[in-house]
């Protein structure tokens, strides 16, 4: 009898044996393939705002802790499914339900939502705070092109998709798109913003349902008619930042390009002292060409003097 014993725990920990070979080796493999698909895959960008680089952190941190779940989850199954096999004599158990189990698969996943909440929640409330902005920008959608105010500035252009781009994209046009730089994400006249400088963005629309969408800023927020959005963004790096409109607006949708470019404190005081000329130079050019006032209106001005 005790050698019967022995036996059937003997073949019992053979078992577990095998069972725990081939959930490391399973688990191995999601590994592996997971890894891979990491590896060669796109990641979101870094960006290059305190914000950007929050939101990056966190979309790692969640990105991780989903991974590990999905990894153990997997390897439980896969090895259920070869270890515990019917052709290999195994007989599902027969119970109706376990307390232990339901209470257990219940709170684990409560707890790490709740974890998870807690820096999402921080970012979120850090997304709405527009408070203490030094530049206030209106930036309107039409269709299909931006209007940006500057309203500390008195700074007011349209930003459309630049005309290489335009002329390209046109039907038997002839013009390889891969020879136009930055094809269809160039504009005739870019966003010019300071670096280390936060920036409230005040978004509407014209006509439809817009979305403003930088990347690299780490957000992207509804232009919408009738309503204001508000977002902020303080880039830390000169440079040229693109984006799209990102809500579907009409046939030339695609065709809406957003272009943010970064440059020094001091390099915008000077833009914005040459786009103050040029207004100026084009409201004095616009004066100069009044159309003349037909006879009749001429003669009551005369009138009027007289």
């Amino acid at each position: 009898m005790p050698g019967v014993v022995l036996a059937i725990t003997g073949e019992s920990r053979m078992k577990r044996t095998n069972e725990l070979i081939v959930a490391l080796a399973v688990m191995a493999v999601i590994i592996v393939v997971t890894w891979g698909i990491y590896a060669v895959g796109d990641n979101m960008p870094n960006g290059v705002t305190p914000f950007s680089k929050d939101v990056y952190q966190l979309h790692n941190v969640i990105l991780a802790v989903v991974t590990v779940i999905g990894v153990l989850v997997f390897t439980a199954m896969f090895t259920s499914i070869v270890v515990h096999r019917k052709s290999k004599g195994y007989e599902a158990a027969k119970f109706s339900h376990s307390t232990a189990a339901e209470i257990t698969w219940t709170a684990i996943p409560v707890l790490i939502l709740i974890v998870m909440a807690i820096p999402a929640t921080r970012v979120l409330i850090d997304m709405e705070n527009t408070g203490g902005a030094e530049i206030n920008i209106k930036v309107t959608g039409y269709q299909w092109l931006w209007k940006y105010d500057y309203l500390e500035d008195d700074i007011s252009f349209y930003s459309m998709l630049d005309r290489e781009s335009n002329r390209a994209r046109q039907i038997n046009s002839g013009i390889d798109v891969y020879g136009v730089d930055n094809y269809l994400l160039e504009v005739d006249n870019r966003m010019i913003v300071p670096t280390n400088t936060k920036i409230r963005l005040l978004l509407t629309a014209d006509d439809v349902i817009h979305s403003w969408w930088v990347p690299d800023l780490g957000w992207k927020r509804d232009a919408i008619p009738g309503m204001v959005n508000e977002a902020w963004t303080l880039i830390e790096e000169e440079g040229v930042y693109r984006g799209q409109c990102a809500e579907l607006c009409g046939k030339d949708h695609g065709f809406m390009p957003i272009v943010v470019e970064a440059v020094s404190p001091e390099a915008y005081r000077e833009w914005v002292e040459s786009r103050r000329s040029e207004q100026a130079a084009q409201a004095d050019s616009s004066d100069e060409i009044r159309p003349i006032p037909a006879a009749d209106e001429s003669s009551a001005l005369l009138v009027d003097r007289g």
